[in-house]
């Protein structure tokens, strides 16, 4: 069930078996209870959920980190990460959208523009390719990169923020 991926949270919230917008509003009245920066867990297998939760989070100071699928539950439960409030607000020295590029183009492209940067230099790499956050964290870490931030701007599609060391 977990995922190097996966933040942590601080609440866990499991309303499989509501349609939508139930999870929405669970998601809802539990964030409002939380302190900035803090996050909710949410396990819904309403196909709806994810849709709901992009354009709520759109809307408010809040964000979804990540989701996936829960592994044995047949594809039908997914996990949700939303947490209150946005992470360090980071104006990026750079943009890198580099949606419909499949993988490695992304981490060459973002490996290219990163060597011409600056120590302590932000880049804004925007993907959508299906393996790019596995790889991202990897690349990240055997590179001393920091990433500072991953949000699911839509679905399927990434902003990453990474800082050159």
């Amino acid at each position: 069930m977990s995922s190097p991926l996966a933040p942590s949270h601080h609440i866990f919230l499991d309303l499989q078996g509501l349609t939508c917008p139930g999870p929405l509003l669970g998601v809802k009245r539990m964030i409002d209870t939380l302190e900035a920066n803090q996050v909710v867990l949410l396990l819904s297998d309403c196909p709806g959920t994810h849709d709901d939760l992009l354009a709520w989070t759109k809307q408010t100071a809040n964000q979804l980190l990540y989701s996936d699928k829960l592994e044995g539950s047949g594809g039908h439960t997914t996990r949700y990460f939303v947490q209150k409030g946005r992470l360090e607000t980071l104006h990026p020295h750079a943009t890198l959208d580099m949606r419909g590029i499949v993988c490695p183009g992304p981490i060459v492209e973002a490996k290219r523009l990163l060597d011409g940067m600056k120590a302590g230099e932000v880049l804004k790499l925007i993907s959508n390719c299906p393996g790019i956050r596995s790889d991202i964290t990897g690349w990240a870490m055997a590179t001393h990169l920091r990433l500072i931030n991953t949000v699911e701007s839509a679905h399927g599609e990434y902003e990453f923020l990474l800082q050159k060391s």
